[in-house]
């Protein structure tokens, strides 16, 4: 079959499969106002089958948003606050003793739901973290001698705070790589903040009703891994994570004094399926540079490592990103 009809075919499938994009937009809109990207960035995370990592100051609705998709999509959802105190134990799940059955009994915890919000990441130790970031890593978990599988669909989209550093533990830069994206939002319009005020002190809110069912988000999620890539789209993807390892080989030297380390293969991984998941929120069965460039920024910010001198001079890893695609050849 030649590739013109294989695309061809592709952009019937998406636009066949993407339909409930819409509804659940609007699903979303009735609870949240503005934050787009936020809302574009949850789907891009749900339909390739990652996590996120979200960075913003309190009350930007980033616990409306997850909790108001979990709704729309009729999915189980569940919030873990995490706390200086807070056990592994207390995210996973344990063995409790029955005095009835005489025997222990597996009491699961918190992960096990399709939508899982954990609020402020950094405020638990590296012990926690760690057990839900492997949780995120291998989809299941074993308590006793017993393994779980988790729930398909499972998003986490974990949270902190930028503004309060004392009493925190900052994520490990080897466990911050499993978030496939991480996504910095920031405070909305004077419109929006209008619009947000209305919405909050009217007598009656808006009720989420269900949309669609998560087999339709599990379903959707195959289709995107049907996406064509062209070889041309693979070899743009990596060249710009190879020149946040080499810059040098891309005329970036300036570069070459501010990034301690470069993205890991996983950054090309998750670039080629946010690429996808963006394609198929605009209805194509094919990626463009376009859509590469689109998720860059979130996919590869927290993947480059700053060197002292990066910080001296405020550069962030976003100007980084800014910087290598500004050079590097789109095909």
């Amino acid at each position: 079959m030649s590739e013109p009809v294989n695309i061809r075919e592709l952009n019937d499938l998406v636009a066949a499969k993407s339909d409930f994009i819409r509804l659940i937009q609007q699903g979303m809109d009735q609870a949240i106002v503005g934050q787009k990207h936020l809302v574009d960035s949850l789907l891009i995370a749900l339909l390739s089958d990652g996590h996120v990592l979200l960075e913003g100051v309190p009350g930007l609705a980033k616990t409306l948003a997850i909790k108001t998709l979990a709704q729309v999509i009729d999915a189980k959802y569940s919030r873990i606050q995490f706390t200086p105190d807070l056990l592994p134990a207390d995210v996973v799940g344990t063995m409790v003793y029955s005095v009835k059955n005489e025997q222990f009994q597996v009491k699961k915890g918190p992960v096990f739901a399709n939508f899982v919000l954990a609020d402020e990441i950094n405020r638990a130790p590296a012990k926690v973290q760690s057990s839900l970031l492997e949780a995120m890593q291998e989809r299941q978990v074993t308590i006793g001698d017993t393994t779980f599988r988790l729930n398909d669909p499972f998003l986490v989209m974990a949270t902190q705070n930028p503004i309060e550093q004392e009493g925190t533990y900052p994520l490990p830069e080897a466990q911050v790589d499993r978030f496939l994206l991480k996504v910095v939002i920031g405070y909305p319009t004077k419109e929006d903040e209008k619009l947000i005020i209305r919405q909050n002190i009217a007598p009656q809110r808006n009720e989420i009703r269900p949309l669609l069912k998560p087999e339709e988000i599990i379903e959707a999620q195959r289709v995107c891994g049907k996406i064509y890539i062209d070889e041309k789209i693979e070899r743009y993807i990596v060249d710009i994570v190879f020149a946040t390892r080499f810059p040098s080989d891309y005329g970036l030297n300036d570069l070459t004094s501010i990034i301690s380390f470069g993205a890991s293969p996983r950054a090309s991984i998750s670039l080629a399926k946010a690429a996808r998941s963006y394609a198929f929120l605009r209805g194509r069965g094919y990626v463009v540079p376009e859509d590469v460039r689109a998720v860059a920024h979130d996919v590869l910010r927290h993947r480059i490592g700053l060197t002292y001198e990066a910080e001296a001079n405020n550069i962030t890893a976003d100007d980084i990103v800014s910087e290598i695609l500004d050079k590097v050849e789109v095909p």
